[in-house]
């Protein structure tokens, strides 16, 4: 058992050129940070559809149970930046950095906030008892700014990101899946919890199916559901199992999983739904399983009055899903980078 009775989880705030200072954010900064992320997004895609409940649950919802964060402040005490490491496995962890570019020390708090989520990081897998983590950041592909200070902080840029789109039509409520494949909803209680068999197949399912995957990494049960509870857009019903009939007959054996989510509605607009996960086994591939789990998201979306399906795609995918997203009717809208920075523990 490891002792971590000296782990600090939070560092030293860093030290900022005044006027500004770091502190902890609170509930009162949630409309700044809002505004914050969509100067972040409309700098990096032209437009912005922020949630604030999501970034309510981040600051002082769920999803600040596994982030540790800071802002920086000057005079009027309203945060002009903001950095999260999120504990998202043992041995990984998540940062994400917002700046305002018209802060003229902006550059200065950057390295100094990238400097203090190095020491969280490490201080987290301390805690969690590993000896090597990494910080995984995922600026937008044209932030050349944002870029210049990850590669300061000593990341490496690893991979490209498609976030893509699907328009849902009514003709989509009438798909079904191919002969030999069958689709139904995770089974749930009569109180519309699920039942704890289906959500262990999904784990499983996603575990094996991205194991050929460029960042692959173990998340255990427990890390993986608390994840998904974590966003604002989490339902139940939006998660599904796909199973084949074996070539040589009996029962239909399960073959592949998608986890999905609600987009909130932009102003004036309507709610969409996101794939945050789909995924099947190397043994069912080329079966249609994936097409058919897809058809399910869009008939579903389309029964609920959707008007979109979103995802995301490494554009560099080993089952070259970024062309059966292509084929499907996906067109990109913007993409980000990820960048790295692998750390050994020392004593």
């Amino acid at each position: 058992m490891t002792d971590t009775t000296s782990v600090d989880l939070t560092p030293e705030m860093p030290e900022l050129p005044g006027p500004w200072r770091a502190r902890v954010p609170a509930y009162d900064d949630i409309a700044a940070l809002v505004q914050l992320r969509h100067l972040d997004e409309l700098q990096g895609t032209g437009e912005a559809h922020i949630d604030p409940a999501g970034i309510e649950s981040e600051v002082a919802g769920q999803a600040s149970w596994t982030r540790r964060q800071i802002v920086a402040v000057g005079a009027d005490d309203v945060p002009r930046a903001w950095i999260t490491v999120h504990d998202r496995a043992a041995g990984r962890a998540l940062i994400w950095g917002y700046f305002d570019r018209d802060v003229v020390e902006i550059d200065t708090i950057a390295g100094a906030f990238y400097a203090w989520a190095e020491e969280t990081a490490i201080a987290m897998a301390r805690m969690r008892g590993v000896t090597e983590t990494r910080l995984d950041e995922s600026p937008f592909a044209e932030d050349t700014r944002q870029a210049g200070w990850l590669a300061a902080a000593g990341y490496t840029k690893r991979r490209t990101w498609l976030h893509m789109n699907r328009p849902v039509t009514a003709e989509d409520a009438t798909l079904e899946p191919r002969a030999g494949v069958t689709v139904r909803p995770v089974e749930r209680h009569e109180n519309g919890f699920p039942v704890a068999a289906d959500l262990q197949i999904v784990h499983q399912m996603l575990e094996a199916s991205f194991e050929d995957h460029f960042n692959s990494y173990r998340e255990s049960f427990s890390e993986f559901l608390q994840r998904q509870r974590e966003e604002p857009g989490h339902r139940w019903d939006h998660w599904w199992l796909a199973y084949v009939d074996p070539e040589d007959g009996g029962e239909p054996v399960a073959a592949g999983t998608v986890v999905c989510s609600v987009l909130s509605a932009p102003e004036g607009g309507v709610e969409g739904s996101y794939v945050e996960y789909i995924g099947v086994n190397r043994e069912a591939r080329g079966r249609g399983v994936a097409k058919a789990l897809l058809w399910t998201v869009f008939a579903d979306a389309a029964s609920r009055g959707r008007d979109r399906v979103g995802l995301e795609v490494d554009d560099d995918s080993p089952t070259k899903a970024d062309q059966l997203y292509l084929a499907l009717g996906w067109t990109t809208d913007y993409a980000t980078d990820s960048w790295f920075k692998d750390i050994q523990l020392t004593d």
